[in-house]
């Protein structure tokens, strides 16, 4: 079966062109070599000398080389062929399989370590990547579907009740109100997806301007102050004064006060949370540390996940597009994310690469 695929590949015919044009050179140069040795020897010991042998055996050892030359070039492009073949037909057969029973396929490796080994081992980690991306699919479709149907849910319960009950102005004034909460919250969900999709294919490139970090955190921080003091917590901003950035200035604030909003609901009641600004080699750094309970380590990698919550029953408010928001502002202007231990609580860490030009 493979011989015959062999032979009737188009690999196989591009071996057999690439012969045929060696043979013709060798042929020519067999020619040249032939002739070139009559005239030398004619040259030499002229016609007076019969040498019709010595012409016969140049003849027959020229003949025996040009069919030794075509059995081996033929030999070597089947087994060459057929090698290429045999590489081909396993990513083939891999990807049949796929086709017929998922992701979990992967293409063999011969620990030859050659070009096919690599192309193999780039095709397997695509399937890794691809297979990882459709489980986070799955999940965001499960955790969506999860939030939306509390806020349907209630809405609908709310308005069935008061389609079946009589009418009162101020129930149902309270009615359309809770509704349009929920609402909203749906609206909201909905929206940070949309601004984190733009934020992912860089769409907002063209607001980049040079800034000040540390004056971004500032306004965060004093929106922030009258939220953290009705739970009792001291909220500060310390570093450098001025720490110059090139980025889009609403992106950081909206990234930064999701940072500072987390620090201080999972915070500890009565702790603090510190916001610190420096510049560090050319480059920026910001770090919102709290005294809270932190994040565990095993966790750390998901939580920049859309929807993921540590709190899996989901109950609780928010819809986990927080951190995912914050993920995405960071790609965007090129900066690295670290979750460091605060013993207690946690310290997120972003850092930015020198200002750039936008």
């Amino acid at each position: 079966m493979l011989l015959a695929k062999t032979l009737r590949s188009s690999t196989f015919r591009l071996a057999l062109i690439a012969i045929a044009a060696f043979g013709l050179i060798v042929a020519a140069i067999m020619a040249y070599v032939y002739f070139g040795t009559l005239a030398y020897v004619e040259g030499r010991i002229g016609h007076a000398v019969d040498h019709d042998g010595f012409t016969g055996m140049i003849e027959l050892a020229m003949a025996a080389v040009a069919v030794l030359l075509l059995v081996l070039a033929g030999l070597a492009a089947v087994l060459v062929t057929r090698r290429t073949v045999g590489r081909i037909e396993q990513i083939n057969a891999t990807s049949r399989a796929i086709m017929l029973s998922g992701l979990d396929q992967r293409i063999p490796l011969r620990g030859s370590n050659d070009e096919w080994d690599r192309v193999a081992e780039n095709l397997n980690q695509m399937l890794d990547r691809i297979e990882t991306l459709m489980g986070e699919v799955k999940q965001v479709s499960d955790n969506v579907a999860h939030d939306l149907r509390t806020p349907l849910t209630r809405m609908r319960g709310r308005l069935e009740k008061a389609y079946h009950g009589p009418r009162n102005s101020e129930a149902d004034a309270a009615l359309i109100g809770d509704t349009i909460a929920d609402l909203d919250a749906v609206l909201g969900m909905f929206a940070s997806i949309t601004r984190i999709s733009e934020i992912e294919t860089r769409a907002r490139r063209g607001a980049f301007r040079a800034l000040d970090l540390a004056e971004i955190a500032g306004e965060v921080v004093e929106l922030y102050d009258a939220a953290a003091e009705q739970v009792a917590t001291k909220l500060s901003l310390a570093g450098d004064r001025q720490v110059p950035i090139t980025g889009d200035r609403d992106l950081l604030f909206d990234a930064i006060a999701n940072l500072v909003d987390n620090a201080i609901k999972h915070g500890c009641k009565g702790g603090q949370v510190t916001v610190t600004c420096r510049s560090t080699g050319g480059g920026a750094m910001i770090a919102i540390a709290d005294d809270g309970p932190g994040i565990p380590a095993e966790q750390r990698d998901h939580v920049f996940k859309r929807f993921y919550r540590l709190e899996q029953s989901r109950y609780t408010p928010g819809n986990g597009l927080g951190l995912s928001l914050v993920a995405a502002v960071a790609r965007l202007h090129g900066a690295e994310i670290a979750l460091r231990d605060n013993a207690p609580g946690l310290a997120v860490e972003l850092g930015f690469p020198k200002a750039s030009a936008p």
